[in-house]
């Protein structure tokens, strides 16, 4: 961090007050923000140091006000400066859920109620001011994998092969608006949750990580959820899960909440292959590899769904199970 950096922080934190408080930096992310706790007479805060231009803290607030509005435990905001790329928030915690789990959290029932916080958010309308997941970036978001996968990975991919992928995508997408469109936070998985027992309904479940909100279908959370790139989620709370959301919306058919899940699994992770293998190759973090086995794992299983055998054909060509496995 820069002095000019600080100067701008120590001045920020005197403005909201919290100049005599404690500090010591949390967990970053695969990002360019950094998380401060804070600590001193009024209490405990969290300081968002978000840099621009890698970083904008306007959308977070924006979606945060969302959140809260539709009844979710987002952090309260109690200072902020745009400019600057400073935000002070209201302290969560530290129960998230991968921490809750590894205690001998109950998985069935925390999954359950992350489940019922998004139905909450799906019920909570779609403000106006949020982007479109649209296949335009849904697309780009797949040229991760052919651009930084496959090279690390020592394929190579022909026009031709790039033109197939891009087409069959362009043909499977639709399937995945099958179900409405609502609120996607898009990192909605156990390292972003906190768990918070001492509140009642969905706010139990805090809300991290959501500034890269968007409008799209509502199974993509749904997805990040129980297709966790980090941890293993129980099939009996799969299908808990699963069954709760349906039950909440029963207009949705499960055969078309099931096709449209397959489509976004397979976006995402196929997705995830791809930013793993940029964080490796562009930005030296070899960590997130360790991950890779069980994201191709998630990726075989959307493929069983016969809507995908054009996307299962595609990859057993370009990329097939033997480099799958040596990526891994």
């Amino acid at each position: 961090m820069t002095e000019r950096r600080d100067t701008l922080i120590a001045t920020f934190l005197a403005k909201c007050g919290w100049q005599d408080a404690e500090r010591w930096t949390l967990a970053g992310d695969a990002s360019f923000r950094r998380y401060d706790r804070l600590e001193g007479p009024r209490g405990r805060a969290v300081l968002m140091d978000a840099p621009p231009p890698e970083e904008d803290i306007r959308p977070f607030v924006r979606v945060a006000q969302h959140l809260t509005s539709a009844g979710l435990a987002a952090p309260e905001i109690f200072g902020q400066d745009p400019e600057a790329g400073l935000l002070l928030l209201e302290d969560l915690g530290d129960d998230i859920y991968t921490r809750t789990l590894a205690r001998g959290g109950d998985e069935e029932g925390l999954y359950v109620a992350a489940i019922e916080a998004l139905a909450a958010l799906h019920r909570g309308g779609i403000p106006g001011d949020l982007p479109p997941y649209d296949d335009d970036l849904l697309l780009f978001e797949l040229s991760l994998l052919t651009d930084w996968f496959m090279p690390l990975a020592g394929l190579a991919l022909s026009d031709g092969g790039r033109r197939d992928f891009v087409a069959l995508w362009r043909d499977l997408l639709p399937l995945a608006h099958l179900v409405p469109d609502g609120v996607v936070l898009r990192d909605y998985h156990a390292d972003n949750l906190l768990w918070l027992p001492q509140r009642e309904s969905h706010r139990r479940v805090g809300q991290l990580d959501f500034q890269d909100a968007v409008i799209g279908p509502v199974t993509y959370d749904i997805v990040s959820l129980l297709e966790d790139a980090r941890r293993d989620v129980a099939p009996a709370t799969v299908e808990a899960a699963t069954a709760r959301y349906l039950q909440a919306f029963p207009d949705i058919a499960p055969a078309d909440f099931a096709t449209s899940y397959a489509v976004m699994g397979a976006q995402r992770n196929l997705k995830i292959a791809g930013i793993f293998s940029r964080l490796l190759t562009r930005d030296g973090k070899p960590g997130y590899q360790d991950y890779m086995a069980r994201v191709w794992g998630h990726i075989a299983h959307d493929l069983e769904h016969p809507a995908l055998a054009p996307l299962a054909a595609w990859l057993d060509r370009w990329i097939p199970p033997a480099a799958r496995k040596r990526a891994a």
